[in-house]
C-alpha cells in the first residue's frame, strides 16, 4: 500500500485565513481516498516558492531522512505549489527520489520516468517563474514611475507618517514631534560645531530614539527638503524630482549639511557632548609629547576625588584639571576688548554694513556668471553629441555634473537675493555683542559644560597645548581672529588717522551670539570682518 505525505502551500500568511489551504487539502485527500493511498502527515506552508529554504519544507526533509522508507509519495495540487524555480526543483526531485519518495502534482500528473514528460515539467515550473519575474518588473516600473511623479514609496522616514486617502492612494505626512526634532537636527548639523554622532545623542535625548546607522542614512535623505530620489535605470541616470509631500527644511540647508558631511565645507571639527563638568577641555588639548588628544578622568585620593587631563598613550602626560581650566580662562581674558574699543567696534560695523550692497552685487554677478558657464558647457556638449564627436553617455555625465552644480548655485543666488531684502538694526546688535565680549571670561566661567565646549570649538578650530602652567592656543577661527582683537595688539586711535579698514561680506560663517549670551536667540549670518592696521 502506498503512503503519502500531503504538502499544502500558500504564498503569504494572509492567504492562510482564506479558503485556499482547506481547498488544497480536500483535493489531496479525495485523490488519496479514490486510489487507496494512506495519508501519513499534512504539512501547511505559508512561504514563497522561489527557493526551498522554507520552515515547513525543512521539517519535511528531516522527517523523510529519519523515517526513510515509511512513505513513498509527496503530494501537492500543482507544481507551482512545489516550486517556482526550475533549477532548484530538478535538484530537489532528485533528492526526494534518492530517499525513495516520488513528488507528484495531483492536478498536473506526470510520469517522470518518461523522458518526454520532463518537457511538460519544465513548462509547469517555468510558467510560474516567468509570471513572478513579469510581476516583479511591473511592480518596479510602477514604483519608479510613482517616484518620478514625486510620491514617496515605502516606509516613511523619521518625521513623517504613512497615510492613505479615501480613494486608497497612499502618501506621507508630517509626524510630530519627530518632525520638529529632525528639523532641529539639520539646523544643528549645518553649524558644524558638533559631530553627527553628538547631534544624534542630543536628538535621542529629545525623544527621537534612533540608532547610529539609521541616523546616518536618514540625514542623507533628500525627502526632508521636498525632493524624491529616482535611482539610475538602464541609460537614465539617477536624479531628484520635486516631491508631493511637505518639506521640513529648505534645499539650501539640506545641501549645506551634505557639504559638511562630505567635507566640502570648512567647519569646526565635531566634538563629543558627553563631557563631565570638570573636564570642559577634554579632546581640545593636544599632548606635547605625542600627537594624541588629552582625555580626562578622576582618581580617588585619600579623602576625595581629583580630576586630571591625561594622554591616552603611555607617554605619561598628566595635568590637574583645575590648573588647566584656570590657565585657559587666563588665556581667554586676552580676548576681552579694552574699554574704548567698543565705540570703534560699533561704528566700524555700522559703516561696513551700510556698504555691504557692493559686495552682495559682486557675488551675485559671480554666481550668475558661474551659472551661465555651466549652461554653456551643457550646450557645447549637446552640439558635440549631435555632430557625433561625443558619446551620448559622456554627454549625460556632463549634463548631470553641471546640472547639479547649477542647481546649487541657483539656490545660493536665491538665498542671497532674499538676504539683500532683509535689513537689520546692526548697530544695536553690534552693541549687544560688544557688551557680551566685555564679560567673555565671566560668562565662560558660569556657562554649562556644553556651552563651554561650544565656545572653545568656536574660537579654536585647531587644538591647544598646555605646559608650564600656560595654555598655548593654535590658529583662531578666522571670524574670531578678526573680531576678538587681543589687547596687546590694540592701539589707541590716532588723531586724523583711520585705524580700521572695514569690509562686510554679505554672508559668512554663522557666528551669532549663542556661545556668550547663553540663551539668547538673536543670530545673524552676516560675517563682520576687520583687518587691524598697526601704526
Amino acid at each position: 500500500m502506498q503512503v503519502a505525505d500531503l504538502y499544502v502551500r500558500v504564498s503569504t500568511d494572509e492567504q492562510t485565513k482564506g479558503y485556499s489551504p482547506r481547498s488544497q487539502e480536500a483535493v489531496l485527500r479525495q485523490f488519496c481516498e479514490l486510489r487507496n493511498i494512506t495519508v501519513r502527515n499534512v504539512f501547511y506552508e505559508d512561504y514563497t516558492a522561489k527557493h526551498f529554504n522554507r520552515p515547513e519544507w525543512r521539517k519535511i526533509m528531516v522527517i523523510l531522512r529519519k523515517q526513510k522508507g515509511k512513505s513513498n509519495l509527496l503530494l501537492f495540487t500543482k507544481w507551482d505549489r512545489f516550486s517556482r524555480n526550475t533549477s532548484d526543483a530538478y535538484q530537489m526531485i532528485n533528492t526526494l527520489k534518492s530517499l525513495g519518495v516520488e513528488p507528484q502534482a495531483v492536478e498536473q500528473p506526470l510520469d517522470l520516468s518518461v523522458p518526454e514528460n520532463k518537457m511538460m515539467l519544465a513548462i509547469y515550473l517555468t510558467a510560474p517563474e516567468i509570471e513572478n519575474d513579469r510581476r516583479g518588473l511591473n511592480t518596479r516600473a510602477g514604483i519608479r514611475q510613482a517616484k518620478k511623479e514625486g510620491r514617496y514609496m515605502g516606509k516613511a522616514p523619521r518625521g513623517y507618517l504613512n497615510k492613505t486617502y479615501e480613494n486608497g492612494r497612499r502618501y506621507i505626512d508630517i509626524n510630530e514631534p519627530d518632525a520638529s526634532i529632525m528639523k532641529w537636527v539639520f539646523e544643528e548639523l549645518s553649524e558644524g560645531i558638533y559631530s553627527s554622532e553628538s547631534v544624534m545623542k542630543m536628538a535621542n535625548e529629545r525623544g527621537l530614539n534612533i540608532d547610529k546607522n539609521t541616523f546616518l542614512i536618514t540625514i542623507r535623505n533628500p525627502v526632508y527638503c521636498g525632493k524624491i530620489r529616482v535611482p539610475a535605470h538602464a541609460d537614465e541616470p539617477a536624479h531628484l524630482v520635486q516631491g508631493q509631500h511637505q518639506a521640513l527644511i529648505s534645499e539650501s540647508l539640506f545641501y549645506k549639511v551634505q557639504d559638511i558631511l562630505d567635507g566640502r565645507s570648512k567647519h569646526l571639527t565635531g566634538v563629543p557632548i558627553a563631557t563631565p563638568k570638570d573636564l570642559p577641555l577634554r579632546n581640545f588639548i593636544q599632548c606635547n609629547r605625542c600627537t594624541r588628544m588629552l582625555t580626562g578622568s578622576a582618581s580617588k585620593g585619600r579623602n576625595t576625588y581629583r580630576v586630571y587631563y591625561h594622554c591616552r598613550s603611555s607617554c605619561g602626560v598628566r595635568y590637574r584639571a583645575e590648573d588647566v581650566n584656570g590657565a585657559f580662562i587666563d588665556e581667554l581674558t586676552k580676548f576681552v576688548p579694552r574699554v574704548g574699543y567698543a565705540k570703534l567696534f560699533v561704528e566700524g560695523i555700522n559703516e561696513a554694513y551700510n556698504n555691504q550692497h557692493r559686495a552682495v552685487k559682486e557675488e551675485c554677478d559671480l554666481l550668475v556668471n558661474q551659472i551661465s558657464e555651466g549652461n554653456r558647457k551643457i550646450d557645447v556638449a549637446r552640439e558635440l553629441m549631435l555632430l557625433g564627436e561625443l558619446e551620448s553617455s559622456e554627454y549625460r555625465r556632463i549634463k548631470e555634473e553641471n546640472g547639479s552644480k547649477i542647481a546649487r548655485l541657483e539656490m545660493k543666488l536665491t538665498e542671497i537675493n532674499v538676504q539683500k531684502s532683509n535689513h537689520i538694526n546692526v548697530k544695536k546688535l553690534a552693541q549687544e555683542a560688544v557688551d557680551t565680549l566685555l564679560e567673555l571670561d565671566k560668562l565662560y566661567d558660569v556657562a554649562s559644560t556644553p556651552a563651554k565646549r561650544y565656545l572653545v570649538g568656536l574660537l579654536f578650530p585647531e587644538k591647544m597645548t598646555y605646559s608650564e602652567g600656560t595654555c598655548r592656543t593654535g590658529r583662531l577661527n578666522k571670524a574670531a581672529e578678526l573680531i576678538y582683537v587681543e589687547n596687546k595688539e590694540l592701539r589707541a586711535k590716532k588723531m586724523g588717522q583711520k585705524p580700521f579698514e572695514k569690509s562686510l561680506p554679505h554672508k559668512g560663517w554663522l557666528m551669532g551670539l549663542e556661545p556668550t549670551t547663553l540663551g539668547t536667540t538673536n543670530q545673524y549670518s552676516n560675517q563682520l570682518s576687520y583687518s587691524h592696521r598697526v601704526f
